[in-house]
């Protein structure tokens, strides 16, 4: 009999740094927030998926989305509670959501995110989460799960300096994050753009977005 899935609690010294981070920088880089057992079973459920229940990722939402492998070309696969690591993963970011809701008053609505596969030979352009028209997205997220991840197999996360004001955007990144196993990123979700580097094996992720409610009475607005 496998053991239970392990349920983390979110300390309160991670909460404060990571809230003070978004403060001041709008981004922070958290090197080993969840246990191994929780990011191992995460991975062991990310590698039994059938590989024909990932879908081909787009670009855009409703009525502007697309699909363009020359921009994007990962494979995502959609979370929910049906796992019990995943169910684990998603309690740690419902006290994530409150304690920012408690601390910077975002008004955090829910949390939505999917597995992201990256082969080699992939990537994701520059962009920004707070798609065109849409900012219901207010805090983008990111979870690595690649073993043994070297320099020269790619995929590093490069965000770009702030746009909020209005700047051209810069050329240079900001920081490369790499993907490494454990590491987890947390970003603004309108402020920042930032891409996947070209892949050179294969790269595992959770990649999810805290969302505000933009619904009204005349327009519903629905997860991914």
């Amino acid at each position: 009999m496998a053991p239970p899935a392990p349920n983390p609690s979110l300390e309160e010294p991670v909460l404060e740094s990571i809230a003070g981070a978004l403060r001041t920088d709008g981004y922070i880089v958290l090197r080993a927030p969840l246990p191994p057992a929780l990011l191992g079973g995460l991975l062991r459920h990310f590698r039994s998926i059938d590989d024909r229940r990932f879908k081909r990722a787009g670009i855009g939402r409703e009525d502007e989305h697309q699909l363009d492998r020359t921009i994007r070309s990962d494979r995502v696969f959609w979370l929910d509670r049906g796992n019990a690591y995943v169910s684990a993963y998603l309690n740690w970011m419902e006290e994530l959501r409150l304690g920012l809701n408690r601390q910077l008053i975002l008004g955090l609505f829910d949390y939505e995110c999917h597995y992201a596969f990256y082969d080699r030979d992939t990537c994701y352009k520059k962009h920004l989460d707070a798609f065109h028209g849409n900012t219901n997205h207010v805090l983008s997220t990111v979870l690595y799960l690649t073993p043994n991840w070297q320099p020269r197999d790619g995929g590093e996360l490069a965000i770009y300096p702030s746009v909020i004001h209005g700047d051209p955007e810069a050329e240079a990144p900001l920081l490369k994050v790499a993907p490494r196993f454990g590491q987890m990123v947390i970003f603004l979700s309108e402020e920042f753009p930032h891409e996947v580097l070209p892949v050179q094996r294969p790269r595992y992720s959770v990649t999810g977005w805290f969302r505000v409610n933009n619904s009204t009475a005349a327009h519903l607005d629905p997860a991914h």
